[in-house]
């Protein structure tokens, strides 16, 4: 599935935000911090792959249902209902 160049955009930014917050969880378990702290920011960690994934799903959905990629036939509706709830 290719990805629409503003939503790459979009993706990037939100994996390097994530890759920074799993960074800090890192470091706050190092440095023996509070639990409700550390899994507070892993709670934002989690959700800021989850919404990366979703904006590669939903910009590719339209494409990936019309038209195929190179040589492999369009993906069924099944196989993104897969690949949706596989984020979920």
């Amino acid at each position: 599935m290719k990805v629409e160049e503003e939503a790459t955009s979009a993706v990037l930014n939100r994996l390097r935000r994530a890759q920074g917050q799993l960074a800090g969880v890192i470091a706050m378990i190092e440095a023996d911090r509070d639990c409700k702290d550390v899994v507070t920011q892993l709670a934002a960690v989690s959700r800021a792959l989850d919404r990366a994934g979703f904006k590669i799903v939903a910009s590719g959905m339209r494409q990936c249902l019309a038209t195929a990629d190179g040589d492999a036939p369009p993906m069924s509706e099944a196989e993104l209902e897969k690949l949706f709830l596989a984020l979920a």
